[in-house]
């Protein structure tokens, strides 16, 4: 018995595998990233590199990152997902290792001389009949000759990193996700100051022409449109207010929280944010955790083509007992009551109306699919980091245009309100250079906000944040 175990043991090791064995396709990466500033980068220094605390240097809202990647029901639910991939791929391989169970067995038996068939004590002295049995039961193992087990394993160990991928991209999406929202919710704290402090002035002026029309300088036209402008920004006051208090509830869901207020750190154009450079585009297949996922998808796709294919081929499976049997229990286990039982099985599927051929033509669709799959990623992932380079660009540059034209307000409204009140001026042309600033503060501090969001988006799609 022994003897037939190491043999099996040896032929397992010396059997084949069939099947294709995986090769990582090749990949046309472009030299630089479109949209990126100057030539090709010369290093391979990356804005991912960095782990999120560097990037996001607001202590507030590193507290809120740590909070969200503690308790995040999605990054919990990704976590649970890798453990039981785990489990499935420790399951997958126990199949690879023989099976064995230990049983034992007692049978007491009283025979009666009164029977049927009397039977004299000389030939029945002892009426009383025992009789043992136990041993080590090998209780199943296949012989693994065509790779199919070793198949199976490779393909759930694959499953399992693209599992453990899978969570290392909600945890990215997750720091993103933080991120852009307390930047949100800075941008309209910031709104809603500069609507606070248009009315404060907007009411002062509104005093202004009051007492210029009840002097008869001021014409009822006048009043009116000071009263217009008082309103329009009263009325965006309670919008502001009421997006930023949805916007706290929405982070505090990302933190698993129930709704509430939300710490504030620096302001919106006070936040030091990285240089960003985006590296070499080729790093970017090695970085992202989307990616590794959809390899690990394809190499699990391409080991089931071997457990497809293995299918053809004999499936040899072995089962045995060694231990012994007596009719006295006290020598069940001597030298000459030793008993061992060593089965063989061969099953080879003759005839099966073409489902093996047509479990390995799905196998092999199965896999042209994640070939796509994968593919498609990676290209995916080149557009959007050229987006992102685009759009912190263009950001910084629209921004620069309006911190000039928000000065160039300043001092027009500064001057129309000089020359209304000297006399000189109507008051349209003031109030008209009063609702240009209004709106361009307001602008401006969006684009403020577009700007922080462009390096969040940045980081998030160069494949940051998952550390």
């Amino acid at each position: 018995m022994k003897r037939a175990l190491i043999l099996a043991l040896c032929v397992v090791a010396s059997g084949c595998t069939v099947g294709p064995n995986y090769k990582r396709p090749s990949v046309a990466a472009p030299p630089a990233f479109r949209g990126a500033d100057g030539p090709a980068p010369s290093d391979t220094a990356s804005l991912a590199d960095l782990p999120w605390f560097e990037v996001f240097k607001d202590a507030e809202l590193q507290a809120l990152i740590r909070a969200a990647l503690a308790n995040n029901y999605d990054l919990r639910d990704a976590v649970t997902r890798v453990d039981a991939a785990r489990a499935v791929a420790g399951i997958t391989r126990s199949n690879q290792f023989p099976t064995f169970g230990a049983s034992g067995e007692v049978y007491v038996n009283r025979l009666s001389r009164d029977a049927a068939t009397k039977l004299p004590a000389t030939i029945l002295p002892n009426q009383d009949r025992n009789f043992g049995q136990s041993g080590l039961n090998l209780l199943s193992f296949e012989v693994d000759l065509w790779g199919k087990l070793r198949r199976s394993t490779e393909a759930a160990r694959a499953e399992l990193l693209a599992a453990e991928e899978n969570r290392k991209t909600v945890a990215t999406v997750l720091v993103s996700d933080v991120a852009a929202a307390y930047f949100s919710l800075r941008e309209l704290d910031k709104a809603l100051e500069i609507s606070q402090r248009t009315l404060k002035t907007r009411e002062d002026s509104l005093g202004l022409v009051k007492t210029r029309q009840a002097g008869g300088v001021a014409t009822l036209l006048d009043l009116r449109q000071a009263e217009q402008l008082v309103e329009t920004a009263a009325e965006s006051i309670p919008v502001l207010r009421q997006q930023a208090q949805q916007t706290e509830n929405r982070i505090r869901l990302l933190l698993a929280e129930n709704p509430g207020d939300v710490p504030r750190g620096a302001a919106l154009t006070e936040q030091v944010l990285p240089e960003v450079p985006a590296g070499l585009p080729s790093a970017l297949l090695e970085r992202r955790p989307d990616i590794r996922a959809a390899e690990a998808e394809l190499i699990a796709a391409n080991a089931r083509i071997g457990v497809a294919k293995a299918a053809y081929f004999p499936a040899i499976s072995l089962t045995g007992f060694l231990g012994g049997e007596s009719t006295q229990l006290s020598s069940l286990f001597a030298g000459p009551h030793s008993a061992w039982s060593f089965v063989p099985n061969v099953a080879q599927p003759i005839f099966t109306a073409g489902r093996l051929g047509q479990n390995v033509k799905l196998a092999e669709a199965q896999r042209e699919s994640a070939l796509i799959h994968y593919q498609k990623a990676i290209q995916t992932a080149f557009s959007e980091v050229s987006d992102a380079l685009i759009a912190h660009q263009r950001v910084r540059e629209s921004r620069e245009h309006q911190e000039a034209l928000v000065k160039a307000l300043e001092d027009r409204k500064r001057l129309a309100y000089v020359r209304y009140q000297g006399g000189v001026d109507t008051e349209l042309n003031a109030l008209d250079a009063d609702r240009d600033l209004f709106q361009a503060e307001l602008t401006l501090s969006q684009i403020h906000l577009n700007e922080a969001l462009a390096v969040v988006q940045l980081y998030e799609v160069l494949g940051g944040g998952w550390k």
